[in-house]
């Protein structure tokens, strides 16, 4: 791991860990005459000079194995109405999905303690050992329940297990997030955060079409009685491989050069200093981003209630609500994510170009006018009209997926964003996006109106509109406590000398 140095245009850019090492390449004909002897006593100018394969190398790890944990998470609602017969028998079917999603939407709420105990150990001991850890104890969580018996074997038992092993899947997910859109974003040059982080949101999508085709392909092969007997079980127990080899790859990862740089701070203030800022509590990280706190709380909620809504709730609603056959809708949602992943990182080119609000304020003012609209689409009931509808949300949907992650930990500082990130994000995903195939479902259940997902979402987009207006541009700017990062050292030496003329211009 090499050391920040101080940056010096007389000598070289400054680089910090990951770099691409050595001396800078001035080019032909340059001169070094212009720097000046100050520079060497100013700290104030250090920059970041990324490795490029490092950067590619941690993005790749972070997405992959965002996808294989949510490959875990995303099954259990592709599959929810067959779990409903399994472990909640009834002869009513929506008492059944309520129960389904009651237990989906119980690991939810355990998400902000999850949050509160990994973010901040992910501010004091490393990004990469608590990803490691979710990693773990998302695959555990997953396999055990495919080996829990049914209702039917050993009774009640049955519905509290699984009830235990969601809890578990939801306080290692509470770590998830927050990490790997802080890992991805520490690691980014800043022009290009938003195009990088897209690729954590395409892993997620990743990790959802390959639970949607399993599920699919099982529902197409199998019957419902060999479903309901052992299928149900198969997508469960492939957790078990895939979290070895989600964890393989981040324990391949080196630590982020933010919390790289911090650490090293750290070890040279004096031992008080250093004990206090460990002890950076929860309060302060609530309570002393409190502003920072609300907007990410508000950008979360219309995310993540549009998120559930299309990508966990819809082909439940397609099944119980329209009676449409269940293959089909989910192939229509299979076919509206693998949209969403093409799409996706020229969407955050869009945000690293043109800035993040112009892009979230765009999926906000589009749900709130074309929420409607499909799902009237949608209720039509034919192939056509339902993949329209789906397909206009999902595009909507991207213009989230697509920002989140680089938009989200600019709100905070570094020594606090793992922590402040993962509590904000996940009481907003535990209040309004997890329990949103729940309420929505009640909803329907208590007013009889199968219009309320469009106006469930609509809502969310006012929510999410205040929050952008209220929000600062991030793009192409650094994170707050971090240097500018960059990836050549012609850009940091560009970056030194704006700042030095820029300071002589003020003198002046």
């Amino acid at each position: 791991m090499q050391s920040t140095k101080r940056a010096q245009a007389s000598e070289h850019v400054p680089t910090q860990s990951p770099v691409a090492p050595g001396p800078l390449n001035h080019g032909r004909g340059s001169s070094r005459t212009d720097a000046t002897p100050d520079l060497e006593e100013r700290t104030s100018d250090e920059v970041t000079v990324v490795d490029p394969a490092m950067v590619k190398r941690a993005v790749s790890a972070a997405a992959l194995g965002n996808a294989m944990e949510w490959f875990d998470f995303g099954v259990y609602s592709y599959i929810a109405v067959t779990l409903g017969h399994v472990f909640f028998p009834s002869g009513n079917p929506t008492a059944q999905l309520l129960s389904t999603f009651g237990a989906f939407a119980a690991a939810f709420l355990v998400r902000p303690i999850g949050g509160m105990v990994f973010g901040p150990l992910g501010d004091r001991i490393g990004r990469q050992k608590v990803l490691a850890i979710t990693m773990i104890m998302m695959a555990a969580g997953t396999f055990a329940i495919g080996l829990i018996p049914s209702y039917a074997t050993i009774g009640v038992g049955a519905p509290v297990l699984l009830l235990v092993a969601r809890l578990v899947q939801g306080f290692s997910t509470g770590g998830e997030y927050g990490g790997a859109s802080t890992f991805i974003a520490e690691y980014a040059p800043d022009k290009k955060r938003g195009f990088l982080g897209s690729w954590l949101e395409f892993g997620t999508l990743a990790g959802y079409v390959g639970g949607a085709g399993l599920v699919t392909l099982m529902t197409a092969l199998l019957s419902t009685h060999d479903l309901n007997s052992w299928g149900w079980r198969i997508p469960f127990l492939i957790a078990g491989p895939m979290g070895i080899i989600g964890l393989y790859l981040r324990m391949r990862l080196e630590e982020t050069p933010a919390f790289a740089r911090l650490e090293k701070e750290a070890r040279t203030k004096e031992k008080t200093r250093r004990e206090a800022e460990k002890r950076i509590g929860v309060r302060e990280m609530i309570f002393g981003q409190w502003r920072a706190m609300l907007l990410c709380i508000g950008l979360v909620l219309v995310f993540n209630v549009t998120d559930y809504m299309l990508l966990s709730y819809m082909p439940s609603y397609l099944t119980s609500e329209l009676k449409y056959d269940e293959t089909h809708g989910l192939l229509v949602v299979l076919g509206v994510m693998v949209v969403m992943m093409g799409v996706q990182p020229f969407a955050g080119k869009l945000a690293d170009r043109f800035g993040r609000r112009p892009v979230i304020a765009a999926g906000c003012a589009g749900f709130l006018v074309l929420s409607v609209p499909a799902l009237l689409l949608i209720r039509q009931g034919s192939l056509a009209a339902i993949a329209l509808g789906m397909a206009a949300l999902g595009l909507l949907l991207v213009c989230f997926t697509a920002t989140m992650p680089s938009t989200l930990p600019a709100l905070f500082p570094t020594k606090v964003r793992y922590g402040s990130l993962s509590i904000g994000f996940n009481i907003s995903v535990s209040l309004f996006g997890g329990t949103t195939p729940l309420v929505v479902t009640a909803l329907i259940g208590a007013t009889g109106n199968k219009m309320m997902p469009a106006y469930y979402m609509m809502a969310a987009a006012v929510i999410g509109g205040i929050a952008v207006w209220l929000m600062s541009e991030s793009a192409r700017k650094p994170l707050p406590g971090s240097p500018p990062a960059v990836e050549t050292e012609a850009e940091a030496l560009e970056i030194v000398r704006a700042s030095r003329r820029a300071e002589a211009g003020s003198a002046a």
